[in-house]
Formats: structure tokens, sequence, C-alpha cells
């Protein structure tokens, strides 16, 4: 249990570094969101939060959520989305389902039904395969709400709709017209 608590510990900071902050600990990102591991791992350890590459792998490859993602050679390392800071993630566009999930908190659920599903500060909004995911995603903020997006619709109407690596679909706005609570 106490080795779980800690690999969470980490991976939230990761996600600070990798998605919001990398000048934290002073790391960069290249366009497409990569950053050195050897560099990572040494940043890390020298501001404070103790990690090596079996720790970092482990974290990779536990995360619920597969946030992060190593190429090939596994020497770079980068979030699969959400990121608030300019990168390139290089996926191509997809149609997808007829139908995706949003979850959200009830207290924003006026606000979105008027004006629709922005990205706000992120590169996309996030959408759902699922409702157990939609609703799990909505729990992080209150009273979970699960809205329907009629992405099969969007679609067909020149939206762009994107599959990141760890299954969730990004787009960059859902108007409230495609919504469906």
């Amino acid at each position: 249990m106490e080795k779980e608590k800690e690999l969470k510990k980490i991976s939230k900071f990761l996600s600070l570094v990798l998605r919001h902050k990398p000048e934290v600990i002073g790391v960069e990102l290249d366009n497409n969101g990569w950053t050195s591991v050897e560099l990572l791992i040494q940043k890390m350890n020298a501001s404070g939060h103790p990690i090596d590459l079996e720790i970092l792998n482990e974290v990779v490859q536990t995360n619920n959520k597969k946030r992060f993602a190593f190429n090939e050679s596994q020497a770079l390392i980068r979030a699969n989305q959400g990121h608030s800071v300019q990168v390139e993630l290089g996926y191509t566009p997809q149609q997808p389902p007829e139908k995706l999930y949003h979850g959200t908190a009830q207290t924003n659920v006026d606000s979105i039904i008027k004006s629709g599903i922005e990205r706000r500060d992120r590169h996309h909004v996030h959408l759902s395969p699922d409702t157990e995911t939609a609703t799990n995603v909505g729990q992080r903020h209150g009273k979970p709400v699960v809205l329907t997006v009629l992405s099969g619709q969007m679609y067909q109407e020149r939206f762009a709709f994107y599959l990141s690596e760890n299954g969730v679909w990004l787009t960059d706005h859902v108007p409230a017209q495609y919504l469906q609570k």
C-alpha cells in the first residue's frame, strides 16, 4: 500500500512536469512533448524527488490512466495528452464512434449546456469512450454528471477527432448542440 501511494505521488509530479511546468525541475520538452529519460531522472533526483529508471518504468506501466509513454528506445518520455504547454503530439485525425462521453461535476453542467465543452487551458477537450470512465473523471470534480457527445454527427460536419495513445478521444471544442444530458 505504501508503494502504491509513492507511485501515485510520483505520477502526479510527473504530470505536473510533463504536461504543465517542465521548468519546475529544469527540463525542456521538445515540439512533440518528449524529454530525455536520463535528464528527467537526474533533474528529479536533484530537486528532491528521488526516482530511478526502474521506478519510472513502473509508474509508466502501472498508471491506470496510461498518462505517460516512452519512445521505442525508452530514451525519451512524454505525457500522452492534457498539456497546457505548447506541444504537437502528432496525432492524426480519426473517425470517432457515434457517441463519446464527457464526465464533469454537476456544478459545471449549466455552463456547458449553454456554451458547450471548451478546452480552456488544455490543447483539447478530453472525451471518454464509455460512461464508466467519464463517471470516474466527473467524480474528481464533485458530484459526477456524464454528458453524451454526438461525436459521429460532429465528425460528419467536419470536426476533427484524435485518439491518444491511452484511449482518450480529443477534439478542439464540443458545441452545445452536440450534447445530450
